[in-house]
């Protein structure tokens, strides 16, 4: 049985959402009548596009089923926290003395799992999570709960193109690790004073192969069972805890 959003967590109508917009009000994504093409709805767009504010054209039915009230043909979902730019997050961390830590994510289109992630991101110190514009886990009230309340503390980054943003990364100064169980490298060998992302994917998907051919190194996570793969967030948590930890004075 479908339920509905809590009405604390999204807006509808043509003026709340272009006013949410217009005052850059932190948002996760934009729903909008499909096929409706009117002033309001290309003003909209329009300012989803200069505050890179996913927007997606979905038929009457879905808009329905969030809610009865009269929606006009747009719903907007708010988002509890406010992302934050990836260049000013690592220059930052630069600036206090610190070696970044980036954990990016593509594809990981699960809350729990990207609760869990930010959790263990947070724990360990990493500097932010990067999660694309499209493609990812919503980050909302069910995420901060999986997240118990990290996302509301690691700084969160959202781009448009995560190929792109690892040039970014190597352009700031990080080394681009993708962790795949098809990884050459033995995550032992990685430096943990170098500035450094670590990339993972979903766990059924893995990491595009646009992704995977702008990062420095790829890296696995020795196994000995035969199952195939970990899940994403328990990647993660043996990914940092490794990086972070010098076994040499234990």
């Amino acid at each position: 049985m479908y339920k509905r959003p809590s009405e604390r967590t999204f807006l509808f109508g043509i003026h709340p959402v272009l006013e949410a917009l217009e005052e850059a009000k932190p948002l996760q994504r934009i729903l909008f009548l499909k096929g409706k093409q009117t002033e309001e709805i290309s003003a909209i767009l329009k300012q989803c596009r200069a505050l890179e504010v996913p927007a997606q054209a979905v038929p009457k039915e879905r808009l329905d089923r969030i809610t009865q009230k009269n929606h006009q043909g747009v719903i907007a979902f708010t988002s509890p926290i406010e992302f934050q730019p990836l260049d000013e997050v690592v220059l930052g961390a630069f600036e206090r003395g610190e070696t970044p830590l980036v954990v990016a994510l593509d594809g990981v289109t699960d809350v729990r799992n990207l609760g869990a992630i930010a959790r263990t991101a947070e724990c360990f110190g990493a500097t932010a999570l990067v999660v694309p514009t499209m493609g990812s886990a919503p980050v909302n009230e069910d995420a901060v709960k999986s997240s118990a309340g990290a996302l509301l503390r690691l700084p969160m980054c959202r781009v448009k193109n995560m190929a792109k943003t690892m040039e970014q990364m190597a352009n700031l100064g990080l080394s681009a690790v993708a962790v795949s169980e098809k990884g050459a490298a033995p995550l032992g060998q990685l430096d943990r004073h170098t500035p450094t992302c670590f990339v993972l994917g979903d766990e059924h998907e893995g990491i595009s192969a646009e992704v995977l051919q702008h990062c420095a190194q790829t890296i696995s996570i020795p196994m000995e069972g035969k199952t195939a793969s970990l899940n994403v967030g328990v990647a993660t948590g043996i990914v940092l805890f490794a990086f972070r930890t010098d076994f040499s004075t234990s």
